[in-house]
């Protein structure tokens, strides 16, 4: 039985839902798994609070539900950070989870927590993208010289295993080409507004189920399709054979690596004409290998058949298609309208990393 002292940044939507599932999955988890969780930390907006003895995941979850903070809890440290959180508490710590609002400028405070975490051996596991977008080659190699485990499949698709896949199951391929609907937000408000609801409409209903970003423009405008996109490039692409990146030519690539268009031009009459004519507009991802083994990469509406696979990618699905030389033609798909599914593969990411470290030892 492997009992994993955990710091859990972040307390909205995902990370309530993976306290959630740590409830529902206690016993499961120690008899079928082996491990159990003790959140020794938690952090939101209002600050972090620390508790050696644990966090009741029940209890804790309520909390948040009944709209406290951080900052009411037993254990509520003032002017601490949650980087600063984790390098105090790094001998007594096995693992942290990253939960915490995207952050694009600046990365925090994921990306502080990321490196601290990993600096001192401690696996991470991410559902916030930001970390990775801005500093990939820099976090992978911080675990890999000090051993920590580093996961992120809930960065892209919530519970779909794009990364997984990728990583995984495309041993030795080189992929041509790869599309997909990575934003479920701005697939349902597509669908929507060809069926003649208004933008703002779609958009409030988005944000109550939790699914939307903390900030919606990620979504509408493109950028959290992008980020999925620059994430997938990076741990299966362009790493993956003799060519680089798609623009700086050094084997990573980053957002300004990427065309990218939102669907906010788009209007219920842009949409329902294509309906009549048996097509339909998805926010598409797009990785396009080039003779020189690079990729063009980019995110745009995209008018598409509606008989065909991403087509019928409707509501709050998401899908990808993966060609490739060694394994054809791959398709797969997810209907995800909460966030329990990304926690969940938060849950997938931390049990593999407890497993492939006790297999090590």
């Amino acid at each position: 039985m492997h009992t994993i002292k955990t710091a859990l940044i972040g307390l909205g939507h995902v990370g309530r839902n993976f306290l959630k599932i740590l409830t529902m999955k206690e016993a499961r988890l120690a008899d079928q798994y082996g491990v159990g969780f003790r959140v020794v930390c938690v952090a939101d907006s209002s600050g972090v609070a620390v508790d050696p003895a644990g966090f009741d995941p029940s209890t804790t979850m309520q909390h948040k539900l009944d709209g406290k903070r951080a900052a009411d809890l037993p254990g509520f440290r003032p002017g601490l950070t949650p980087a600063q959180a984790v390098t105090e508490l790094a001998p007594k710590l096995d693992m942290v989870l990253d939960a915490s609002p995207v952050n694009l400028q600046t990365g925090e405070p994921g990306l502080g927590v990321a490196r601290a975490a990993l600096s001192q051996g401690i696996s991470v596991v991410l559902a916030n993208k930001a970390p990775l977008v801005l500093a990939f080659d820099e976090l992978h190699d911080l675990a890999a010289r000090t051993g920590a485990g580093l996961a992120f499949s809930a960065t892209v698709c919530g519970a779909l295993p794009v990364i997984n896949i990728g990583r995984r199951d495309l041993i030795a391929a080189d992929v041509h080409s790869l599309r997909g609907i990575f934003n479920s937000t701005s697939n349902f408000i597509l669908g929507e507004m060809a069926r003649g609801r208004s933008y703002g409409e779609a958009l409030a209903e988005a944000q109550e189920r939790g699914i939307a970003e903390a900030d919606p423009s990620l979504d509408v405008e493109g950028w959290d399709t992008a980020n999925k996109l620059v994430i997938i490039a990076n741990s299966f692409l362009v790493n993956a054979g003799e060519g680089s990146g798609s623009g700086s030519g050094n084997g990573s690539v980053g957002l300004a690596d990427v065309q990218v268009q939102g669907i906010t031009e788009l209007g219920s009459a842009d949409l329902q004409v294509q309906l009549a004519q048996g097509r339909t507009i998805k926010l598409v991802a797009s990785a396009q290998r080039r003779a020189d083994g690079g990729y063009d990469l980019s995110v745009a509406p995209t008018v598409l058949e509606q008989d065909e696979f991403l087509g019928r990618c409707d509501g709050w699905e998401m899908g990808i298609e993966i060609h490739s030389d060694l394994y054809g033609r791959m398709y797969h798909k997810i209907w995800e309208r909460e966030p329990l599914p990304t926690a969940a593969a938060m849950l997938r990411d931390a049990v593999d990393i407890v497993n492939r470290v006790s297999s090590i030892e």
